[in-house]
């Protein structure tokens, strides 16, 4: 990812939340690319991700959405099989899409969710990549009730899914909601400000989290201070987890 490109921290605009005109002003749209994406050869046929910021920089790549998926890929291409996996927050869809396109995967399809204005482009990917028999994109709110006849996840992906305060706490609510007995949430995020601490904070309340420890680019990506962890639901001492 180009380090150039603006934070979410510093563009008031940069969320994919529903805000309030004042505090979204309007800013200029910048052209849409299509970007090729093979995780340094890990897919054999590239993931072609659709970048458009017209509904906000949920259409653009993020640092942490290239690490997870690029874990995922490396750490887990053949245990996901029959798994079904939902990813929050998915703006293009690039994690659920690279799991899609270089994972051992059963037949449960992969949920990419995120607001109504990302739907669109969601949709586009998966059309781009062909994997509209494996991948399906879906409207989620934070927050708010689970979408009808949505599955209860085994695996959740977040990625890059803190950078807007106010939100924290829908988030956590729809993670505890989705998060049961036997499942697991792979989530990564970029440090970029205190708050970003306190959601770890209150998150750490409610989940049982866990820093990975086998990723072997770890130390890379933590130097720009991204970090990747496994969330669970906490259960009474002595209950049995079974991970994926």
């Amino acid at each position: 990812m180009a380090d150039s490109r603006e934070s979410p921290a510093s563009d008031p605009d940069c969320c994919d939340l529903t805000v309030s005109e004042s505090l979204a002003p309007h800013r200029d749209t910048k052209t849409a690319v299509v970007t090729s994406i093979s995780f340094d050869g890990l897919l054999k046929e590239p993931l072609l991700l659709k970048e458009d910021l017209k509904e906000g920089c949920g259409g653009q790549l993020w640092p942490a959405g290239m690490v997870l998926a690029k874990y995922l890929l490396c750490q887990h291409r053949s245990n996901l099989s029959d798994k079904t996996i939902v990813e929050l927050g998915a703006g293009g869809g690039l994690v659920g899409l690279a799991v899609a396109r270089g994972c051992e995967i059963g037949q449960p399809p992969i949920y990419v969710t995120d607001q109504e204005p990302m739907l669109p482009l969601m949709e586009a990917n998966i059309q781009l990549n062909c994997l509209s028999s494996t991948v399906s994109a879906t409207v989620f709110n934070w927050g708010e009730p689970e979408p009808e006849n949505f599955p209860e996840p085994d695996v959740i992906l977040a990625a890059d899914c803190v950078y807007f305060e106010p939100a924290f706490p829908l988030l956590i609510s729809t993670l505890k909601g989705l998060l049961g007995p036997r499942s697991v949430c792979y989530f990564c995020f970029k440090r970029r400000r205190r708050a970003d601490l306190r959601f770890m904070k209150m998150a750490k309340k409610v989940f049982d989290i866990q820093e990975i420890d086998d990723d072997p680019d770890a130390k890379t990506y933590n130097r720009e201070n991204i970090f990747l962890y496994t969330l669970r639901a906490k259960f009474p001492r002595g209950h049995q987890k079974s991970s994926p």
